[in-house]
């Protein structure tokens, strides 16, 4: 399991009134996590017009998420032994690139840690993981209303797109 340790800077805790570094750890997700995850996801999911959170469904799908690792991952990040964060990818071959690009599924923080580079670094972790994996393009999805998070995907030089996206359900 990849373990990456991460400090804030003082002058940033000086900013938000902090007395202590921040430690933020971010690394893959392991069984132990699924009950914060699925905390997470309740989040994620109260942000979004297009999902509604079920726990039943939720936790089925982190554990096949945590299942096979190969081709998939989830990162958390956790700070004083919570986790506060996750970033999840798959990959999957795409015929435009000739090879695999990478689905990043579920991107959350806790709206405590917003603002704090916790989802940054989140998202570069995946983008690391990625392309370590010999993908070489990532996509994702937002809630066209979600203005934060598509400012935040902006920041990190993330690019729309002319695609819609469009679904079948139930199958």
């Amino acid at each position: 399991m990849n373990r990456i340790i991460l400090s804030i800077p003082v002058n940033f805790q000086q900013r938000i009134g902090m007395t202590q570094k921040l430690k933020i750890e971010i690394r893959e997700a392991v069984r132990s996590d699924i009950d914060a995850l699925v905390q997470l996801l309740k989040i994620l999911f109260s942000m979004e017009e297009d999902f509604s959170f079920d726990e039943t469904l939720q936790r089925r799908g982190l554990e096949m998420f945590l299942t096979h690792q190969k081709d998939r991952c989830i990162m958390v990040a956790e700070s004083e032994g919570n986790v506060i964060g996750m970033c999840s990818v798959q990959l999957l071959v795409s015929t435009a690139e000739g090879g695999l690009s990478g689905w990043v599924e579920d991107m959350v923080v806790s709206p405590s840690y917003h603002g704090k580079g916790v989802g940054q670094k989140l998202l570069v972790s995946i983008e690391k993981w990625a392309a370590e994996r010999g993908a070489t393009r990532l996509q994702l999805l937002a809630d066209r209303n979600n203005q934060p998070a598509l400012r935040f995907y902006d920041k990190m030089n993330w690019a729309g797109t002319q695609l819609i996206c469009l679904r079948k359900k139930p199958l």
